[in-house]
């Protein structure tokens, strides 16, 4: 067993977004593939779970890139865990070239759910030695403090911003599911992204992605996604999606950087 965890992967075409780089989407798969890899080999993943009914789950992530890989190229993914107590793992995760350039790190946070109940079991059923905890940072800043998301100016509080774009309304289908039956980290992403026009990919690029969970998605759920875009950078955009009765599922921010031509 070891603390750290390094996978190369091969950029093909199915990975890429439109502009031939990675996709946000295709990332955050491997970043959760990798982590259930390393959770595994740590004695710490779901199958050492299925007698308890329990399983991991994604309770926040923040990516922050420099650069994209480029496609038919090589890049490696490096995770570690940085924090591991009763309540939550925080685990980290480097991406680089395949010469050792870094272009960005990862940070998330997991909890271990009741696949019953879903509620939350805590980690104090696992005996992980200190000696694979590497309490290494990711060197990046962590999530601040998302407000909620309002369409109407009578709804404005201290604590609210307004949407700057009309609601987009969106059921969850099959397709969105994972194996817990909840809504995937990746179809989330899918959502976020595709609230950009072409031309907006085109013209800039992902710096940096937050998604902060609230609750579970499921199933034939219908949801409303509003955005609002800051008044003093319109290239960072503020998300909320919430059900039918206005209950937020998640909050999340997106950091764009215009491209150099």
């Amino acid at each position: 067993m070891k603390p750290y965890l390094e996978k190369t992967y091969f950029l093909s075409a199915n990975e890429c977004s439109a502009e031939g780089k990675l996709s946000m989407t295709s990332l955050t798969t491997n970043i959760i593939d990798i982590a259930t890899d390393h959770a595994n080999s740590l004695g710490i993943g779901n199958p050492a779970m299925v007698e308890m009914k329990a399983g991991w789950i994604l309770s926040r992530i923040t990516i922050d890139l420099e650069k994209l890989p480029e496609i038919n190229s090589h890049y490696v993914l490096k995770t570690w865990i940085e924090d591991f107590n009763r309540h939550y793992s925080a685990r980290c995760f480097s991406v680089a070239t395949s010469e050792g350039e870094i272009l960005g790190y990862c940070r998330t946070i997991w909890l271990v759910i009741d696949e019953e109940t879903h509620k939350n079991l805590g980690l104090s059923h696992f005996n992980l030695p200190s000696e694979l905890i590497s309490g290494e940072k990711a060197p990046i800043e962590t999530q601040q403090k998302h407000f909620p998301i309002v369409e109407n100016e009578e709804e404005m509080t201290s604590k609210a911003i307004k949407a700057t774009h009309p609601p987009y309304h969106y059921t969850f289908q099959y397709c969105d599911l994972d194996a817990y039956r909840h809504v995937n980290t990746v179809r989330y992403i899918s959502l976020l992204m595709n609230q950009f026009t072409l031309e907006d990919h085109d013209t800039t690029t992902v710096r940096r992605l937050e998604l902060s969970f609230l609750h579970e998605a499921s199933y034939g759920m219908k949801t409303r996604l509003l955005r609002s875009d800051s008044p003093e950078d319109p290239l960072l955009s503020s998300f909320q999606l919430s059900d039918e009765a206005g209950n937020a599922l998640l909050f999340a921010r997106v950091k764009r950087n215009k491209n150099i031509q």
